[in-house]
């Protein structure tokens, strides 16, 4: 095993917190080990006040998204990406890297494409989060050393690459939480709702309006924790208001190990994260995936805790207050289900991918340093 060194690991990663939170938790798994950690993300996790990132080296840069905005944007975003490719390849000469470490997303392009002109050229790692390869890591899979996959059935590999399953690394607090047992409510009924990093709108409407739909003997032992978008504040609490039911919410939870150790019932988005992280908390969950996620993702990355029996799906184009109203009460009214739902998604949990990840990260690196 490699012991600590001068040249620092790259890690790149931005966009949303599906791609910044398992850079996080391997972050924090690498600098325990006494290694130096530099960060190269974009302008929005770049102004995050992240504590797993508190002491590392951090550099913002340029690039853009490529899909979903017409030809002029996208030759913007292709401009953008070859001068954040520029800037990232003056650091890395700088530098002198032993590894990169991309997480997926448009800025873990220029680091990794940089890395291929740079002598020596470090060890270049991808991890795809989702249960479809991304857009970013289908093209910098060929310049790639080590493609590291969260889920064993992933879909659109290229032919011929080699990959390695290890599952999605969790911030140590999600981390702690595995192991720790399920208990189906018997008083009151704490139910978590999550919209993942950007928000989800209709989840300001339509999740209280399904509770508020529920039997009195039910809403009368609700508290709710809902992650709410800041412009869907004030209509989601209007609607929890009149309907009685104890609600906190906000645009995001820095605590959200606390509340999912505590949660009887998740409702969430199926951003890779957000999947992993029920799961390493074994607990139950009714997944909305976003449906317009790129190649269909959040259905996939869903799809792999409902067929063990971890969690539902309901796609959001088939919902309404009163369906999702329907679901809820079939589940609280049936405990064994909540707990064997429960039981399958801890079985599923993987609460030691941030250390298994830095183990081959510093082995391969050790290999190249002998």
């Amino acid at each position: 095993m490699r012991g600590p060194q001068v040249k620092p690991i790259i890690i790149a990663a931005g966009g949303t917190g599906g791609h910044f939170f398992p850079a996080e938790a391997l972050a924090s798994a690498l600098m325990r080990r006494g290694e130096r950690v530099v960060l190269m993300t974009d302008a929005r996790s770049g102004g995050l006040n992240s504590s797993a990132f508190a002491n590392a080296e951090r550099h913002v840069i340029a690039g853009a998204g490529l899909s979903g905005r017409g030809i002029g944007r996208m030759l913007q975003g292709i401009v953008a990406l070859l001068r954040g490719t520029i800037q990232a390849h003056r650091l890395l000469k700088d530098l002198h890297p032993a590894a990169i470490v991309a997480f997926g997303g448009y800025p873990a392009i220029p680091p990794v494409l940089a890395a291929r002109f740079i002598t020596p050229r470090p060890a270049i790692f991808l991890h795809e989060q989702n249960a479809v390869l991304g857009r970013a890591n289908r093209l910098l899979a060929y310049f790639s050393d080590r493609l590291i996959l969260t889920f064993a059935r992933t879909e659109k590999l290229p032919a011929g690459k080699t990959s390695t399953v290890l599952g999605n690394p969790v911030r140590p607090a999600i981390a702690a939480l595995s192991g720790q047992a399920y208990q189906a409510p018997d008083d009151k009924i704490e139910i978590l709702i999550l919209g993942g990093s950007l928000g989800a709108k209709i989840f300001a409407t339509l999740i209280p309006s399904a509770l508020a739909l529920l039997p009195e003997y039910l809403r009368e032992r609700l508290v709710v924790m809902q992650q709410c978008r800041q412009d869907d504040l004030a209509q989601a609490d209007a609607i929890f208001t009149s309907a009685k039911i104890k609600a906190t919410l906000s645009p995001f939870f820095n605590d959200v190990a606390e509340h999912l150790s505590r949660a009887h019932l998740v409702i969430a988005r199926a951003g890779a994260s957000t999947v992993a992280e029920i799961a390493v908390a074994g607990r139950p969950a009714i997944f909305i995936p976003l449906p317009n996620a790129i190649d269909d993702h959040q259905r996939a990355n869903a799809d792999a805790l409902t067929s063990c029996g971890a969690a539902w799906r309901m796609d959001q184009a088939l919902l309404t207050p009163q369906v999702l109203a329907n679901k809820i009460e079939t589940l609280l009214n049936e405990p064994k289900t909540l707990e064997a739902a429960a039981a399958s998604a801890a079985a599923q949990g993987r609460p030691a991918v941030a250390e298994t990840l830095a183990d081959l990260v510093q082995s391969t690196m050790a290999g190249a340093d002998s």
